[in-house]
């Protein structure tokens, strides 16, 4: 009797341990994602600010519900930084493109109003940070033929 319930119990133990390890809960997606970084626009690096706008990040709301974005900010490792800085709302599944250049905000496309380039074409970084600070996102490239990349 006794052995037996040193082997029930080791038994157990086994079982228990085992399901302890694999119940480990995979990392939440972020409900707002950088999806695209077009960081070498078309052609030649005039500045021209249709040049600049073929440069953008692409940002996708992965919820099912709406998500207001006023105070969020995207950067680069310099610094430069695009803020949401009144009520934008990105609806469920839908995305917002920001463009380098200057424009007229509307719809899913906001202007950083920059006149010169963000992104580094021989690699950088973007981040996607909520009104406190925290990191929702990031994508990291490096130099590449075809000038963009997806997240």
């Amino acid at each position: 009797m006794k052995r037996r319930l040193i082997g029930f119990a080791s038994a157990l133990a086994v079982a228990v341990g085992g399901s302890l390890a694999v119940a480990a809960p995979a990392q939440a997606a972020p409900a707002v994602m950088i999806t695209k970084v077009y960081y070498d626009s078309p052609g030649s690096d005039t500045g021209s600010n249709s040049s600049l706008n073929a440069e953008y990040v692409r940002l996708t709301n992965k919820r099912s519900t709406a998500i207001n974005l006023k105070g969020w900010y995207v950067r680069d490792k310099a610094g430069y930084t695009y803020k949401f800085s009144s009520d934008y709302k990105v609806a469920a599944g839908n995305s917002i493109i920001i463009h380098t250049g200057k424009g007229t905000n509307k719809g899913t496309h906001r202007y950083w109003g920059r006149s010169w380039y963000v992104w580094n074409n021989t690699g950088d970084s973007a981040y996607l940070r909520n009104p406190s600070g925290s990191l929702i996102d990031s994508c990291t490239w490096t130099k590449r033929g075809s000038g963009y990349t997806y997240c």
